[in-house]
């Protein structure tokens, strides 16, 4: 395998993304099984495609094999990364005492500062650290003091260092999220945040804080101004750190849990080592903004309904519109036009098609979002008749990707389940075009319909895991900014996860749910046809 992954050139971005996933991940779980002369080149290969595969796909490479990896030259590989990707690994990978040991020397002061974060590593790492000497872990402890305008001195060491950037997809998944939460936790389950300390090095990176959760604010950067709704600060916050001058109620922009996430205002002094006066960086304090701070009286929290149902209208109007013309053309209404002309006006009203398909799926997620199941309005669907009909309607899709599609059916039949027709349809398309999506041209997506005791109460339908998805945990999959390329698919507008997470909403909402397993995707219906209970035990007692 290893052979056969170094012996293609990769000549595009996303055969290097691809061929950087398969070798992390090989030599993740079998790297001590490998040949040393196989390490070796593989390390090399990966040291070569680092400059051209982005940070954010070696970040969810380094979580990713964070919490399977055992393999200490994979984990000093990435350790040497930028420090958002080397804070991923760090944070929760687990070695020995003797690989941990090993690794130290050659680690730099900001990996070893995740490292002092930790409080479950071998007690001789910790003596280890100790004796590397605390400027190589954690700049010294301040002693001053202040409020709000003013600073305040932190007394703990170091912490890891996080970082996020979440695709538009993610973010209008989050604030779904966000409300559904909302909606279900009581209102006074805990206090809300309102401020909290920090304190950077002469980098302006923020090593240390207290008074919020760490992985929101900790690895930021106060020396670059944020841009694109990343999180991050603004540019006067910048302009001044590279001024050493004092920093009077910035915009810090955070994400993270509903106390987190959001606006905040924060102050800061720059400190000088007393001895030498050295800069070592910026100590301050953040505050969420008052109301006469915020910006045309926006309100802090905004109801995504509203905002959903507002965006989904302005999508539909101009959609609309172009398909409407582009009908008017491919009839030739107007009057006669070329052939050139008529072939694209119909690629853009099925393109209008596909695109108003997605906004469907959009505004039922938003709708399930705020609405609570009705699962007495459920009818008896053929489950069987509509994989057919899905099957049919996916043929132009996968002639094109050039895939096999095999479903069987497993049972006496018949396959009746409770759910409403459309949502059926929806969750199968929805299920079947994301998988499809991911698979690699020439592939082959194998399922079965299955109906048999002890599950006869539910109708399943199982999905092997497609080989671009196959060593995936569930957590990757339903994140919407998660794909097996590092990038949306080419050939699906929403991503796997938003469509996971659909299929899962509209199969709880039915009285099913979607199963990620280790080998196969399931989405469970429940059956029309099922016995009591009672009834069953009374068959197999005889």
């Amino acid at each position: 395998m290893i052979a056969t992954i170094l012996r293609q050139a990769p000549a595009d971005r996303r055969t290097r993304i691809t061929a950087w996933r398969q070798l992390t991940d090989i030599l993740a779980q079998r790297g001590n099984q490998l040949a040393e002369e196989d390490v070796r080149r593989s390390l090399h290969a990966l040291a070569v495609l680092r400059p051209h595969v982005p940070e954010d796909v070696r970040r969810d490479c380094a979580r990713a094999i964070a919490r399977h990896g055992r393999f200490a030259p994979l984990v000093a590989f990435y350790a040497h990364d930028v420090a958002a990707v080397s804070a991923a690994i760090l944070r929760e990978v687990r070695l020995s005492e003797a690989d941990w040991l090993a690794l130290l020397p050659a680690t730099n002061a900001m990996a070893r500062s995740v490292l002092a974060g930790r409080r479950d590593l071998p007690e001789g790492v910790g003596r280890a650290l100790a004796a590397l000497g605390a400027a190589s872990v954690a700049l010294p402890h301040p002693a001053q003091a202040a409020t709000d305008d003013t600073l305040s001195a932190p007394t703990r060491p170091a912490e890891s260092v996080a970082d996020a950037a979440p695709s538009q997809i993610s973010e209008l998944v989050r604030r779904i999220d966000k409300y559904q939460s909302r909606r279900n936790q009581p209102a006074s389950a805990r206090k809300p945040r309102r401020s909290f300390q920090f304190e950077t090095g002469p980098d302006g990176v923020i090593h240390w804080v207290d008074g919020i959760t760490r992985g929101a604010v900790i690895g930021l950067s106060i020396a670059d101004a944020a841009f694109g709704g990343e999180p991050g600060t603004d540019g006067a916050a910048a302009g001044a750190f590279r001024q050493r001058a004092e920093i009077v109620r910035a915009r810090l922009w955070l994400e993270g849990t509903a106390d987190e996430a959001g606006e905040w205002r924060f102050s800061a002094l720059p400190w000088f080592d007393p001895a030498t006066g050295q800069f070592r960086g910026y100590r301050g304090t953040a505050r969420r903004p008052h109301h006469n701070e915020t910006p045309y009286g926006r309100p802090q929290a905004d109801d995504p309904g509203d905002s959903i149902r507002q965006l989904i209208h302005e999508l539909r109007s101009p959609l609309n519109a172009i398909s409407g013309f582009a009908q008017i053309i491919s009839g030739q209404m107007f009057g006669p036009v070329s052939q050139s002309y008529r072939a694209m006006a119909e690629t853009i009203v099925a393109d209008a098609a596909s695109v108003q398909a997605i906004i469907d799926d959009l505004e039922t997620a938003a709708r399930r979002g705020h609405k609570a199941p009705d699962r007495d309005s459920n009818e008896t669907v053929d489950v069987a008749a509509i994989v057919k009909q899905v099957e049919t309607d996916l043929a132009a899709l996968l002639a094109e990707h050039r895939i096999e599609l095999t479903l069987a059916h497993v049972g006496s039949g018949p396959f009746l389940g409770r759910a409403s027709d459309a949502d059926a349809r929806r969750m199968i398309g929805r299920l079947l075009t994301a998988l499809v999506d991911v698979c690699e041209p020439g592939g082959i997506l194998v399922g079965q319909l299955v109906t048999e005791s002890p599950h006869d109460d539910m109708i399943q339908l199982r999905i092997v895991r497609p080989a671009a998805i196959r060593f995936a945990d569930a957590a990757d999959l339903l994140d919407p900014g998660f794909s097996p390329d590092g990038e949306a698919p080419g050939a699906a507008v929403l991503s796997l996860g938003f469509s996971l997470r659909l299929v899962d909403s509209l199969a709880r909402a039915a009285g099913g749910r979607l199963d990620i397993g280790h080998n196969a995707l399931t989405l469970h219906l429940p059956s029309a046809t099922s016995k009591p209970e009672t009834e069953r035990e009374l068959q197999q007692g005889e």
